[in-house]
């Protein structure tokens, strides 16, 4: 039987992992606000009763980051499939590794954060398997229908809904002095009960993750990642073209509508808003990905973007860490900050984080091969442990 191992470090593509990185910390940008709100209340918008510098960073996070974070780090792990399909690993060692992972998501969702991302991932992950054999332009043409399909769908449908009035619940009131004064114990168990009810939302985000592994898995099989040079045409086009066009779009949008339910006037206009945004953050995503990729051709910037890299070699260690540091800073369990932080705050802490953790990275991985989690999740997709400390010839 065929000895599957993780990949080579040396044959990793540096690019992708200065990718990750920068998704990784837009992400964290965008999860702080969910550890100081209840979650009933975050699909209307930006916090009541901000002012200043907190509506500024709350505009400037909803025009640049919110949506287009995620996008980001959906289309690496698409090409992080098409990379380990390459390699021809086999459908029982990826459906493993897919079923790990989904445990490890559902962990992460009871006992640090219920709104976990990795549940998500493996669910479309599963789905992806059966895709695998489409030829690249049927993967980008199928990713693009359902991505932009489903938030078009919604989109309809908050049109056609007309006014929707929200009924009257205590329940956000309840989860947040929970979250705000509660021991580890009822914070738990609130955090099951919030998990539980957006399990119905993977009715949408899962086909959306879906889309977006496809184009990830077409960026790669067509060589727009692995030879650039050959397709600088087209990076140019989405960095130059698609990345402004999605961004002045985020603008208008935001700028028309407000931040929440209250400036939108309604929560019906705020929905179609919000998915309005999901669509211009697609040709967003695309031109962050190609702005980096041809950033990465030039020196200076690779050596920039290259001192972030590993982090984004360590990224489900470090995402798993961010909740962990921001469930002991906001829960009652821990130092009880729970609704204190607005999000200029929120923003600084990302950073100074963010930072710690591209210094931890390049700390830990002068000494070991992969991140703690990453190491474990290798060992139990391919059924023997890797080596994890370094030995002198590695330096």
């Amino acid at each position: 039987m065929t000895q599957w191992a993780p990949i080579d470090e040396r044959a990793r593509i540096g690019v992708l992992d200065a990718l990750r990185a920068l998704a990784l910390l837009g992400i964290f940008v965008v999860n702080l606000e969910t550890f100081n709100r209840p979650w009933d209340t975050l699909a209307d918008g930006m916090r009541e009763g901000l002012a200043g510098a907190d509506v500024a960073v709350a505009w400037c996070i909803q025009v640049l980051v919110t949506g287009k974070a995620w996008l980001l780090f959906s289309l690496l792990f698409g090409i992080g499939f098409a990379l380990v399909q390459q390699r021809g690993v086999s459908d029982a060692v990826w459906k493993r590794r897919t079923w790990i992972l989904l445990v490890i998501g559902l962990l992460h969702g009871v006992l640090l954060w219920p709104g976990d991302i990795l549940r998500t991932y493996a669910l479309a992950a599963f789905l992806l398997l059966a895709l695998r054999g489409l030829p690249p332009p049927r993967q980008r043409d199928l990713g693009l229908m359902l991505y932009l399909g489903i938030w078009a769908m919604f989109a309809a449908l908050m049109a056609l809904a007309g006014d929707i009035e929200l009924p009257a619940d205590d329940a956000a009131a309840i989860a947040g002095r929970v979250y705000a004064e509660g021991g580890w114990v009822a914070v738990t168990a609130q955090r099951l009960r919030d998990l539980s009810t957006m399990l119905g939302s993977d009715l949408m985000s899962v086909p959306a993750a879906l889309g977006m592994f496809l184009i990830g898995g077409w960026l790669l099989r067509s060589g727009r990642i692995r030879d650039a040079d050959a397709h600088l045409r087209w990076h140019r086009l989405m960095a130059g073209a698609a990345l402004p066009a999605g961004l002045l779009a985020s603008v208008a949008i935001v700028s028309t509508v407000g931040l929440n339910v209250t400036q939108a006037g309604g929560f019906d206009r705020w929905m179609l808003a919000l998915a309005l945004l999901q669509v211009a953050a697609l040709p967003t995503a695309l031109g962050m990905l190609s702005l980096v990729v041809l950033a990465w051709r030039r020196p200076r910037w690779r050596g920039a973007l290259d001192r972030l890299a590993p982090a984004g070699r360590m990224a489900l260690t470090h995402y798993l860490m961010q909740s962990l540091v921001a469930s002991t800073l906001f829960y009652g369990y821990g130092l009880g900050q729970f609704g204190q932080w607005g999000p200029a705050m929120l923003l600084a802490l990302a950073v100074v984080v963010f930072a710690l953790q591209v210094l931890a990275s390049h700390w830990w991985l002068a000494r070991f091969r992969f991140g703690p989690v990453e190491w474990l999740w290798r060992w139990w997709t391919y059924g023997h442990r890797p080596p994890l400390r370094r030995m002198p010839v590695d330096a």
